[in-house]
């Protein structure tokens, strides 16, 4: 078979003869007691960049000793691109949310031998999730290799953002010393109301890790919550997104990406938050209106947003979330630390090992199965696409 990977860019140095850190921590288990990926070997060394072209997700040795062939790529997003001339006889295609090869239909359709999509990390909106049903395509994720990862990284956001760190370590990077203008914009958490959207394994374990800052927590989710974890958090539930933003001076979005989703941060929905509120939002760039979001900076209605996320990625370099004013965005970078990545790297190992062996893939890592939304994209999705608008991603200059 062959087998298309749509990877990052290698370091601009060079890949790395040596890491700060010689290994991993060893875990086997997530909080909710699933194992982490279990193939039946790997070849790679956990905290070694793997994400990248030159890293391969570890899957060349793997592949072509089975008789597959392996093709890895960057090249995705403009007219004639490598990824499209190689997708018209691949069996199956692996792409990133952090560099996302975004299968639109026509791409799908170009596609005759296309049988499986497989997400390198959660989060499969950019494949039109649609087509890959009306073609019986499947799609796949490694739920959960990288959630975690997120939540430290929205965590680190809202410290950053409150606390006006990013203005305060420029303020040292350029020599200076002005105390009053480095916290004339800080704040303390502590005391604040803070809210996710979503309150799947991102998101509470967002809430989780935000308790002990003694703030007063929210959550928005069509599935509501165990009573015992609403106690044990002292969690307030809300019916409506509306209704949590009213009340929160922090929101943090964590949920998926798709048609009901898409847009859901407009002009309408911001000015019904709290004046000054903060915004992370490491879930989807297109959750949220880029030009809703930047206005409501300049305006004061927001007192920061900090987003992982971008729509297209990698983002135009006129982007306006680039320029806006006081934003914390990061190139997607949350769920890509070089921890999670010896997750996902496993995982798409496993996904692989099941496949050719024709065994069951974990149903929580199922997004489309048969033509069907099933395992977890029966819980988080709904039919239809979010990809319209990709081509966007090539009008981002190296």
């Amino acid at each position: 078979m062959k087998i298309l990977c749509i990877l990052y860019d290698d370091p601009k140095s060079g890949m790395p003869k040596n890491y700060p850190l010689p290994n991993l921590p060893k875990l086997k288990k997530y909080p909710d007691g699933m194992t982490l990926p279990t193939p039946k070997s790997i070849d790679f060394n956990p905290g070694e960049l793997l994400g990248c072209v030159s890293g391969e997700l570890g899957l060349r040795k793997f592949l072509e000793s089975n008789g597959h062939q392996l093709v890895v790529t960057s090249d995705k997003d403009a007219d004639g691109c490598k990824a499209d001339k190689e997708l018209v006889d691949s069996d199956i295609v692996i792409s990133q949310p952090f560099w996302p090869y975004y299968l639109t239909r026509n791409r799908i359709e170009s596609a005759k031998k296309l049988k499986m999509a497989i997400t390198a990390g959660i989060g499969s909106d950019h494949v039109d999730l649609q087509a890959a049903m009306d073609h019986k395509i499947d799609v796949v994720e490694v739920t959960y290799c990288n959630s975690r990862s997120v939540a430290e990284h929205i965590v680190m956001m809202i410290l950053s953002l409150v606390r006006d760190y990013h203005n305060q370590h420029k303020i040292v990077k350029d020599g200076g010393w002005n105390i009053a203008d480095a916290v004339q914009r800080s704040y303390d958490v502590e005391g604040m109301h803070v809210g996710t959207v979503a309150a799947g394994r991102i998101g509470l374990d967002a809430l989780r890790k935000m308790k002990p800052f003694d703030v007063h927590l929210h959550y928005f989710d069509r599935h509501k919550l165990p009573d015992s974890v609403e106690k044990e958090l002292n969690l307030t539930f809300h019916e409506s997104v509306e209704s949590l933003v009213k009340v929160c001076d922090v929101v943090t979005i964590n949920c998926p990406l798709h048609p009901e989703t898409e847009n859901l941060f407009d002009d309408k929905l911001i000015n019904k938050m709290k004046k000054g509120a903060y915004i992370v939002n490491t879930a989807r760039g297109k959750i949220c209106n880029r030009e809703a979001i930047a206005k409501a900076l300049k305006s004061g209605q927001l007192s920061g947003y900090a987003g992982d996320v971008w729509f297209p990625q990698p983002a135009p370099n006129d982007h306006i979330w680039r320029s806006m004013p006081n934003h914390g965005m990061t190139p997607h970078t949350s769920g890509t630390s070089l921890t999670a990545q010896a997750r996902y790297a496993a995982g798409v190992r496993e996904i692989l090992e099941c496949f050719f062996e024709k065994k069951p893939i974990r149903d929580p890592y199922l997004i489309i199965k048969d033509g069907q939304l099933a395992g977890m994209g029966a819980h988080s999705y709904s039919k239809g696409s979010a990809t319209g608008g990709s081509e966007e991603a090539a009008k981002y200059k190296k």
